[in-house]
């Protein structure tokens, strides 16, 4: 009874484990996925959200494949402590092999939606979504606002941005890459970044990596996107930030469309020459107007700081 009793409480042991490595149902460190502000309707959002982008989704990389759960070979051989870890490796492998490619994650700020990508670049299909509304002129959402790719995630203090910066922005700034660049903050439920500071320090990074990175207002190669929500950074550098409203897909639609974006992919391309050899003390823009103008801003104390979405010249 005794070595039965055992048993039992290794394999929750063993099963408890693998539940862990399920994956968190929160904006967390190490994560990559879609950044989507809302008017109001978070619900709604995420099903807009869904439906979008499995349709670009599938139009890059192929419809979606879920792997069935291994049959597994038998264990009557086997000693009962490694059959127990086997029957936790094949569950731990069944569960990462049917996690969706999309995946629905609480924000940690209200009317902010964060879709959980995997095995997707992010920047590579927002860009993709945007060129394509922008070409077509096709409204394809009522509630989706801004759609911001967020290729990697930090702990939202000053030492750890500035160290997973270093190498998070190597592929587009590191020489011989180079480009001209802005930086666009907004801060949601934290207290303790100081954007001014935030942009100080990233702007310093990007001109020790290469020293022809210089910075352009006006209409630069990269935007360097910080969002920062209670204790975790997301980052991303898009392009055609500016052509693209922001990323705003309503904004997007009503554009001319009488300028070219650039291609979905240059990270490992070098950007024509920066042509501003004046590097300004600010590398951000106030174009907040713009776009939030769009957005119903929310009341509830917790957001009460909320730093303004473009920090301002």
């Amino acid at each position: 009874m005794s070595e039965e009793s055992g048993k039992r409480r290794r394999k929750a042991q063993y099963v408890g484990s693998a539940k862990r490595h399920r994956g968190s149902k929160q904006l967390d460190v190490g994560m990559q996925g879609i950044l989507i502000t809302c008017n109001m309707n978070e619900r709604k959002c995420v099903g807009e959200a869904y439906s979008l982008l499995n349709e670009y989704g599938d139009q890059l990389y192929g419809p979606e494949k879920l792997s069935e759960k291994d049959d597994g070979t038998s264990e009557s051989e086997e000693d009962a402590e490694e059959a127990l870890k086997k029957e936790v490796n094949e569950i731990r492998s069944s569960i990462e092999k049917n996690l969706r490619r999309f995946q629905s994650i609480e924000s940690g700020a209200n009317n902010v939606v964060f879709i959980r990508t995997l095995k997707i670049d992010p920047e590579k299909l927002v860009h993709h979504i945007l060129k394509d509304i922008y070409t077509t002129k096709k409204k394809k959402t009522r509630v989706i606002l801004r759609m911001l790719p967020v290729s990697g995630t930090c702990k939202a203090f000053p030492e750890d941005l500035k160290k997973y910066a270093e190498t998070f922005f190597e592929p587009w700034f590191k020489a011989p890459n180079k480009g001209t660049f802005q930086i666009v903050y907004k801060a949601r439920n934290n207290n303790h970044m100081n954007r001014d500071e935030v942009i100080k320090d990233l702007a310093g990074i990007v001109g020790n990596q290469n020293p022809e990175n210089k910075v352009d207002l006006s209409n630069p190669e990269y935007t360097i996107v910080v969002e920062i929500i209670k204790n975790v950074c997301c980052l991303s550098v898009v392009k055609d930030y500016m052509l693209f409203r922001k990323y705003n897909l309503q904004e997007v639609v009503k554009s001319s469309g009488a300028e070219q974006p650039q291609k979905d992919s240059t990270k490992d391309e070098n950007p024509p020459e920066a042509k501003n050899d004046n590097v300004p003390q600010d590398a951000s823009k106030d174009d907040e107007a713009q776009d939030d103008s769009k957005e119903i801003n929310d009341k509830k104390p917790e957001d009460a700081k909320e730093a303004p979405d473009v920090a301002s010249t």
